[in-house]
């Protein structure tokens, strides 16, 4: 009797045993279907504050930008500890961690097999990623990565890119989107920037936003280098970036995209040797006159707190966290976000390819409207009734999307035509009021695109005029 009713038992646990696992694959199957981006952009607005974390070889060098032949043997925090960095975070109420895998100076903080440059090579020979990911999990906060494209070690730098960088890049990428479990979302830096000079054609963004998405689907990809591109766009990236210590700031009243903005708690990115005696910001000022004002406009605010050369955080920085968490609170979901569409990942068409537009006003010629400098525009002559601007595709170019940005909202309606050859043919006709006019159509091909201007508020303008195939 007491033989089978332990058989039953035994045989009772199994079946729960076996029903609980199903349900956990399938959960973690159901968990790694794409999210619409849409929501994703919701979610990542609503964590609302979270830690940047700037720790690596400039650490050690007392500059943000050391010498890009720095000994790996320079790495060496001997206290290293980011259960300390997680709690100081939980501390502040913030809701995520982003770390500095590598930096402009190329040293790889993980177990990578793409370059002897990195961690395991180091004195402190521990996977920094790996610690940091597990440390932040276990304190109920999520995980993000930053990765620099620029790579001054690996001389992946403006006219030095050969197709091994590319290849290193997408190496690094996937190692860091497959070893360590659910991303929340990679921050790119080094890419499209005035300081970095590497454009989104010297290292394909549609190849790495791609490869991004293939390995984790729900990662996001942020750019932080957009600062270039009118707020209203989506341009290379699925969340809007502000640098508020490069001068970018979010129009608070205005906003209407998912945003993040990053500043640090000391006096830059890196640790430096005064740190412990200098004063971090005023703590009230950053809850009251940033994070909460941000967080108002749909804009999530991250905050760098740089560990010392022991791989911990000052107590000065420590203390700040945790009046930080005193006078703020998360009050969850922010206001719902409209609807952005995908972000424009491919490679402009009609970048610097020739141009032609009716009568210019004096110097102000067709080329400075697909220059790539949204700072310069095409101006229409004021005495010109029907004014039009034209833009010459390699023959049978494909193409399913336009994107006319103007300086100040003032075309109203107008009329979109391709040449295939054989005549010109309508893509659109309408009115769109936006600064940022962006048409999406089914994929044609053709060897030039030309816009009809039929009713504007003044002398039309266009500051770019971008055709691109975009394939998601």
């Amino acid at each position: 009797m007491h033989s089978n009713f332990t058989k039953k038992k035994l045989f009772s646990l199994f079946l729960s045993l076996l029903i609980l696992g199903t349900l956990s694959v399938k959960a973690q199957s159901t968990s790694k279907a794409p999210i619409p981006l849409a929501q994703l952009q919701q979610q990542f607005v609503d964590l609302r504050f979270g830690m940047f974390i700037h720790f690596n070889i400039p650490t050690f060098e007392n500059a943000d930008w050391p010498d890009p032949e720095t000994p790996a043997s320079d790495f060496n925090p001997k206290k290293l500890d980011c259960v300390q960095w997680a709690k100081a975070a939980k501390s502040a109420n913030m809701t995520y961690g982003c770390l500095t895998t590598k930096h402009h100076s190329g040293f790889c903080i993980w177990d990578t097999k793409s370059t002897d440059y990195n961690v395991m090579h180091s004195p402190l020979k521990r996977d920094v990623v790996k610690e940091y990911t597990k440390a932040f999990r276990d304190q109920g906060l999520k995980v993000m990565l930053y990765y620099s494209i620029l790579d001054t070690h690996h001389k992946l730098r403006p006219n030095q890119i050969k197709s091994k960088h590319i290849e290193m890049v997408k190496q690094q990428i996937t190692e860091l989107l497959t070893n360590y479990g659910n991303i929340e979302a990679l921050i790119i830096d080094g890419w499209d920037a005035p300081w970095s000079r590497i454009s989104y054609d010297d290292v394909p963004f549609e190849e790495i936003y791609k490869l991004v998405k293939k390995l984790q689907p729900n990662c996001l990809l942020m750019d932080l280098n957009g600062a270039k591109y009118p707020a209203e766009g989506l341009y290379y990236t699925d969340i809007k970036t502000y640098e508020m210590g490069a001068g970018q700031r979010v129009q608070k009243e205005t906003n209407k995209m998912p945003a993040l903005a990053c500043l640090p708690i000391q006096s830059s990115w890196f640790w430096k040797s005064n740190f412990p005696t200098t004063p971090i910001r005023d703590v009230n000022k950053l809850v009251n006159d940033i994070l909460v004002p941000l967080n108002n406009a749909s804009c999530n605010f991250i905050l760098n707190v740089a560990p010392n050369t022991d791989g911990l955080f000052d107590d000065n920085a420590i203390e700040g966290l945790k009046e930080i968490g005193k006078l703020w609170k998360n009050e969850g979901p922010v206001a719902k976000l409209g609807e952005t569409g995908n972000p424009i990942i491919s490679h402009n068409l009609a970048k610097r390819a020739p141009a032609n537009s009716s009568w210019s006003d004096d110097m102000n010629i067709s080329d400075f409207a697909n220059d790539d400098d949204f700072e310069s525009s095409w101006q229409s002559n004021d005495r010109v009734k029907n004014a039009w601007y034209e833009v010459d595709l390699k023959p049978g170019q494909q193409f399913n999307t336009i994107v006319i940005f103007e300086r100040k909202a003032n075309i109203k309606k107008y009329k979109l035509e391709y040449n295939d050859g054989a005549g010109w043919k309508p893509l659109f006709e309408g009115e769109n009021l936006s600064r940022v006019k962006v048409n999406r159509f089914k994929a044609v091909n053709g060897n030039k695109v030309r816009m009809a201007i039929e009713t504007s508020d003044s002398a039309p303008s266009i500051a770019e005029f971008g055709v691109y195939n975009e394939t998601l």
